[in-house]
């Protein structure tokens, strides 16, 4: 996943520890607090070159995988220009969770609606392979 990184792409889990086989473990020990602050300074150093330089983007896309992570929507969206940001929201990839919601993640098409929200940002998508040479 060193391509996406390259892209700009930004891997982030709600929580970023887990106990092996014992899914979300480590929730409400500090790791959300410390994964939204991530999300607040991304999206004030994001606002701040924006208004600065760049007045043709408009914010940021978010795919958030999971009901942890669709809870850091609301964190997105309440923030001043927040609604400038595309949110994506789906179940989580996992076996337990990819077609048991209301959301799947299979057939969200989750990676080409991030793509036209970047495009239609003035951006560049982004190349969603994982395989063979880097960008």
């Amino acid at each position: 996943m060193e391509r996406w990184a390259r892209q700009g792409v930004l891997l982030l889990n709600t929580v970023l520890t887990v106990r092996k086989g014992v899914a979300n473990s480590h929730a409400k020990q500090g790791w959300e607090q410390f994964t939204d602050h991530v999300i607040e300074l991304l999206h004030d150093e994001y606002t701040k070159s924006n208004d600065e330089e760049e007045e043709g983007k408009n914010g940021l896309v978010f795919l958030l995988w999971g009901k942890p992570a669709s809870k850091k929507a609301e964190r997105i969206l309440s923030r001043p220009s927040g609604k400038k940001h595309a949110v994506i929201c789906t179940s989580h990839p996992s076996p337990l969770g990819a077609t048991k919601t209301k959301s799947p993640f299979l057939g969200s098409k989750c990676f080409s609606r991030a793509n036209e929200a970047l495009i239609e940002k003035g951006l560049s998508p982004i190349d969603w392979n994982v395989d063979g040479e880097l960008p």
